[in-house]
């Protein structure tokens, strides 16, 4: 009776986030806890060498994603959903969505996966003295200017997914600053865009010949906690074409996919760090202090209340475990064995902990795209082993889950270089799913102790209704760290795994292998 209540008398907050292959509704109660859900698979296309989504993909996906969470309303609690306490949106960060002044999009979304940007993002980081990723959007605006592409002179509006469809639902043109430290470099101190970096690009010869100014046409920087516009009656209308929903609800800046992972983990404190490891890893630790230099292979972004972040951003993780999986699959289902793929994965995983701590001589690369930090355009998934190597399951195994890790601890050791420290790292994800098996590599490779979260299984979409929660629901002066600490993961379990002595020596040894082995990579690059 108390969640019907609390949905019927709008005490309740919705987040809903746009995944890479999936959109995701969170509705979560008065006290934070998700009380219903809804998803719309979708997926990417690559059309005339651009990955992107069409303006329809994103407003049928929507559509349908708030369908599916008001239909588990109506069948859970016997209510219609016509009203919430507050809203917030989260996409995956990054890409590339110019606007005209009448709001037509100029070219079509070029999301964070299009590595056609190397160019800018090169130029930029040596301007700025900052690293420019080829996937931010000021990389992409740059590279379109450099490209001399005829759209360039009507930019009105920059936007990420995120800030579209926020402005589409609301009509202010805004984001949080964690999403909008993936679009241009941020001022921690002053939470907006860094004033310097601003001039020196506005001074770039090829900018100062444009219509627009970079400072009019990014969007406004909101910081967690501020309002950042209600829905309007034609936003009502585009979210829920049934007419059900009410207007008039009050949004929270909207967030990058990096910032609600933090929420979700409650890792947004000085010192703490989560770790997101499925098709792709990231680790990000929120820094005490900045980083002495600039990294290519470390990304500064920042949370949702703006404190610097360092990310190490890797695109290969669990794929080609999972394509050795199909090879055992296939061996199965050959021999007459019924094994369901849940089984099969723990068999494997559990399999992996009998393994030699440095994998028994064996090495792999799990390569199946380009590596910014190891340099590689390209990928070849590569298994290496010499005569004398441990070859058996137990080693292969441990070996691709060592793999799937090898070029995170290249990025994390030059965080520990700069004597970076973290008390906390969560971790959520696809790797983690086998109990203990991909936390405890996961400890040894960084050498620091791994918590999981029951939460942190609903991710960003639940990250961003927290995020909604805090802008409507917060006390006067109450920080988003207390407000996460005392109201949302207060007595939520938390299970931690200590590095092991043995392990964090076997994953050196087996780090060091990884990194003289990876002129095979490249060998294999250029010539398969």
């Amino acid at each position: 009776m108390d969640i019907k209540d609390a949905i019927k008398n709008g005490l309740t907050s919705l987040g809903i986030e746009f995944g890479s292959t999936r959109i995701k509704a969170v509705l979560t109660d008065a006290d934070n806890n998700p009380v219903a859900s809804g998803s719309h698979d979708w997926e990417n296309r690559l059309e005339n060498g651009i990955w992107t989504y069409s303006l329809d993909d994103i407003w049928s996906g929507l559509q349908d994603c708030y369908s599916d969470l008001a239909n588990d309303v109506k069948k859970k609690y016997g209510e219609d959903l016509t009203t919430v306490g507050a809203i917030g949106f989260s996409a995956m960060m990054h890409g590339y969505m110019p606007f005209d002044k009448d709001g037509n999009l100029l070219t079509p979304f070029r999301t964070w996966r299009n590595s056609i940007t190397a160019q800018a993002a090169e130029k930029l980081s040596a301007l700025f003295d900052f690293n420019i990723p080829e996937r931010w959007s000021i990389a992409h605006l740059y590279q379109a200017v450099l490209n001399n592409e005829e759209h360039v002179s009507e930019i009105k509006y920059l936007m990420t997914l995120a800030v579209y469809v926020h402005h589409k639902l609301t009509g202010k043109f805004a984001a949080g600053i964690g999403e909008a430290s993936g679009m241009f470099p941020i001022d921690s101190e002053a939470k907006n865009y860094d004033a310097e970096m601003l001039e020196k690009f506005s001074r770039l010869a090829e900018v100062e010949k444009q219509a627009w100014d970079i400072h009019d046409i990014l969007p406004e920087v909101l910081v967690a906690g501020e309002a950042a516009g209600t829905l309007s009656e034609e936003g009502a209308k585009l979210l829920d074409p049934s007419g059900s929903l009410k207007a008039g609800i009050p949004l929270c800046p909207p967030e990058g996919d990096a910032g609600t992972g933090m929420v979700a983990t409650n890792s947004v404190t000085k010192r703490t760090g989560n770790v997101s490891a499925g098709t792709s890893v990231f680790a990000m630790i929120v820094l005490e202090r900045a980083l002495k230099k600039a990294y290519p292979e470390i990304d500064i972004v920042t949370t949702p209340s703006g404190d610097n972040v360092a990310m190490v951003h890797v695109n290969n993780c669990t794929s080609d475990i999972n394509a050795w999986v199909n090879i055992f699959r296939e061996f199965a289902e050959e021999a007459g064995i019924e094994i369901s793929s849940a089984e099969l994965y723990e068999l494997l995983y559990f399999k992996a902990l009998e393994g030699d701590a440095d994998c028994g001589g064996l090495l792999s690369y799990n390569y199946f795209s380009g590596e910014n930090i190891t340099h590689l355009t390209e990928g070849r998934p590569l298994f290496v082993r010499t005569p004398d190597s441990k070859f058996n399951l137990a080693n292969m195994m441990r070996t691709h889950l060592y793999s799937a890790l090898g070029t995170l601890k290249l990025g994390m050791d030059i965080l520990s270089g700069e004597d970076v420290k973290i008390d906390k790292m969560f971790g959520h994800g696809g790797l983690f799913k086998t109990k203990d098996v991909g936390q405890k590599f996961m400890a040894a490779a960084l050498n620091t102790p791994v918590s999981l979260m029951e939460t942190a299984g609903e991710g960003g979409a639940w990250g961003i209704a927290v995020l909604a929660s805090y802008m409507k629901n917060k006390d006067n002066g109450e920080t988003l760290t207390d407000f996460l600490n005392n109201k949302v993961f207060r007595g939520g379990s938390v299970y931690t795994l200590e590095p092991e002595t043995a392990d964090v020596q076997g994953f050196n040894a087996f780090a060091e292998r990884y990194k003289k082995g990876l002129s095979i990579e490249e060998e294999a690059v250029k010539n398969i």
